[in-house]
């Protein structure tokens, strides 16, 4: 979570940016004749129509718009860019002139480690205003209204006319490159045009967004869309001309040696500073050096959002007093900033046994908006969690490439705190397909596990409570409203197999034992995409599975399933114990820890696991501790990892990981003792 400049701020940037993105179309062609009054209703002859009307190659319109937004409409709801329908166009003064612009959780030390409490309120902290909005990339609805005459509103809402603005601002795009514009020109020639419709404003980026658009055009492509348009790309080899790229007078990104990324990736060096802040050596930030994987093994790549936009997220991991995590990804074009080399510890998940072992990526939008993430920022993300994970050997699975959302609390006390990023309208089925490791079936219901993966585009859990994700809420907040009705990652969980039974409950998050509930924030009785859990029955068209202690039901009929089959492996406890208790972290027993390196406590959560109940296995991890409490490695034990006899077991116990002692449970296939 990090915040955003006030939205006064903002406006100013973005009057700015609206002035910058009409100057830029000054010179393109006069104001279109309006829409016939039977305009196409096909979504394929909608792209055909546009294309012939203002001279772009149908199939550079058709993968421009692919690469934006798969073709979807979102039905009037922005991108976490601002950006509006199946072209993008981007409105980010109305996204801003509407109350909410974030979220904020209480409580959630992001380092998470009690030997070394943060010293700092990242509440407190403010985001310079520049950059805010640093291309006009984030206005080209203005333009895109100019060119077309339509009403803003109805660019904003109607596929159709939304269609028109992105052929109408691509060829204006090409007239002011000086080349060439008809639907009948070669579509290697709008290469330039397309680099620049990415609204990067590196070269790197708008390079990496064509290429991505020209790969498409030679993959083809075909799908239906989110309001029930079947559209095609063909399939056509394009060699581009990439000299227009040039003439567009973007900034070269410095690339320099040992920057982590693929090399087809746009992404730039911007460091988070370690900096001690006083005399004291335990005063420093903004996050911890280590000498990973040769002296503790990465395990985990963790999802976030920033809450906030590119720009002021950027100047925070710059602030020595703030908090560092490992990379930034914009939504508009998928630009990466990296900031801590992946051998050092970030302050990014609220659990230092997490942070220890794992790289935080975070991706500019909002948890909790019903906005959308965008396909490029999606796209740069899959390339770069894939390229990291064959890098440090981290299995491309959903138990080790995980939401901020899916990270435990550390101790009883912390678990109401942590955060919920990057939220259930993430979508992390098209992610992992995009990673090449998509979620397919590896079982029946004889193998005792079961993989939720709903339908992103058609599941739409009625949620409450987006529009009191502040800042920008009015005091009094307003009663919690529905949510958009849009595409989600999540299914929800109930007590019993019926549409009508209370939702479970999570202890941590209702100590009083009542049901957990459709507030956007509230995640506790809901499983994500990838999860995986221990199968517990199965009645009619609902499935039930092992969850915080208790049998969760989900919907998933036959005619349109929820979730897969899958095999592996379950824990139980041992023979004879009644109960189990469950940590948030896995550490050594005393007996570990050096003289003079204070004893981390074993502290278990406040959920327990019982006999009878199964729960998937993610790992079998050593009990560890990377002791890091000052800024020049002075205490004693600084700098090492403290290893000890204790084995954990990752399962998943809830939405969250959680782990469990090895010596206090059987793992066994999943197949055995499964519900008949």
């Amino acid at each position: 979570m990090h915040l955003s400049p006030p939205p006064s701020g903002r406006r100013m940037l973005l009057a700015a940016a609206v002035a910058a993105a009409t100057a830029l179309v000054a010179t393109g062609p006069v104001a279109a004749e309006p829409l016939t009054a039977q305009p196409a209703t096909d979504r394929q002859e909608q792209y055909a129509a546009a294309a012939a009307e203002y001279g772009v190659p149908q199939s550079v319109l058709l993968g421009v718009s692919y690469l934006e937004s798969r073709w979807d409409t979102h039905p009037g709801q922005p991108s976490t860019s601002g950006g509006y329908g199946p072209m993008h166009l981007t409105d980010a003064q109305h996204v801003l002139s509407t109350p909410a612009s974030g979220h904020v959780d209480e409580g959630e030390d992001p380092r998470g480690d009690d030997s070394r409490p943060l010293t700092l309120d990242p509440a407190t902290a403010s985001a310079p205003a520049e950059d805010v909005l640093p291309q006009a990339s984030l206005q080209t609805l203005d333009a895109a209204a100019a060119l077309t005459g339509l009403a803003e509103e109805t660019l904003r809402t109607d596929a159709a006319a939304n269609i028109r603005g992105g052929a109408a601002l691509l060829a204006s795009y090409q007239k002011e490159l000086g080349a060439q514009v008809g639907a009948g020109t070669d579509p290697a020639a709008w290469y330039g045009a397309v680099a620049r419709y990415s609204g990067a404003d590196t070269e790197d980026a708008a390079a990496a967004f064509a290429d991505e658009v020209y790969d498409q055009l030679g993959l083809g492509a075909t799908r239906t869309t989110d309001d029930g348009q079947r559209v095609t790309l063909a399939a056509t080899t394009v060699t581009p001309d990439q000299s227009g790229l040039h003439k567009l007078g973007l900034r070269r990104a410095e690339r320099p040696d040992g920057l982590e990324c693929p090399v087809r990736l746009a992404c730039e060096w911007i460091p988070a500073p370690y900096k001690q802040l006083s005399a004291d050596p335990g005063d420093y930030g903004n996050h911890d050096l280590g000498n990973r994987p040769a002296q503790q093994k990465i395990e985990y790549i963790v999802i976030h959002d920033t809450e906030g936009y590119f720009g002021p997220s950027v100047n925070l991991v710059k602030d020595p007093t703030y908090l560092g995590w490992h990379y930034t990804l914009r939504s508009v074009d998928g630009y990466v900033a990296q900031h801590i080399k992946a051998k050092d510890v970030g302050w990014h998940a609220g659990n230092w046994y997490v942070n220890a072992k794992s790289i935080g990526l975070e991706h500019e939008g909002f948890a909790g908006h019903g906005t959308w993430y965008t396909e490029a920022m999606y796209r740069a993300s899959a390339k770069l969690v894939r390229h990291l994970a064959l890098r440090f050997q981290i299995p491309l699975d959903r138990q080790h490439i995980i939401g901020h959302d899916n990270v435990p609390g550390t101790t009883a006390g912390t678990v109401a705190g942590m955060h919920w990023d990057p939220g259930p309208y993430w979508d992390w089925s098209h992610y992992f397909d995009l990673m090449k490791a998509p979620f397919h079936s590896t079982g029946t219901p004889n193998t005792g596990l079961v993989t939720i993966d709903p339908d992103f585009a058609t599941n739409q859990p009625a949620f409450t409570g987006c529009n009191q994700q502040p800042p920008g809420v009015p005091t009094p907040k307003p009663p919690a409203a529905p949510c958009p009705l849009r595409g989600s990652s999540a299914v929800i969980l109930r007590t019993a197999p019926s549409a009508t039974a209370p939702l479970v409950n999570d202890l941590g998050l209702r100590p009083n034992g009542t049901p957990d509930t459709m507030y956007i924030s509230d995640h506790g009785a809901r499983a994500s995409a990838g999860q995986t859990y221990a199968l517990a029955d199965i009645q009619g068209d609902w499935t039930a599975i092992w969850y915080l202690n208790q049998k969760a039901w989900f919907y998933n009929p036959a005619s349109a399933p929820t979730a897969k089959w899958a095999n592996g492996f379950v824990v139980t406890p041992k023979a004879g114990r009644t109960t189990i208790p469950v940590y948030g972290r896995a550490y050594p027993e005393r007996a570990a820890y050096p003289a003079g390196v204070p004893y981390q406590t074993i502290s278990p959560l406040q959920y327990s696991l019982s006999a009878g109940q199964r729960y998937a296995v993610g790992g079998v991890l050593p009990g560890e501790y990377y002791r890091a409490v000052t800024f020049d490695g002075s205490a004693p034990g600084d700098w090492t990892v403290i290893r000890g006899e204790n084995r954990y077991v990752q399962i998943q116990f809830g939405h969250r990981v959680m782990f469990v002692n090895l010596d206090d449970v059987q793992i066994q296939p999943a197949s055995v003792g499964a519900p008949a």
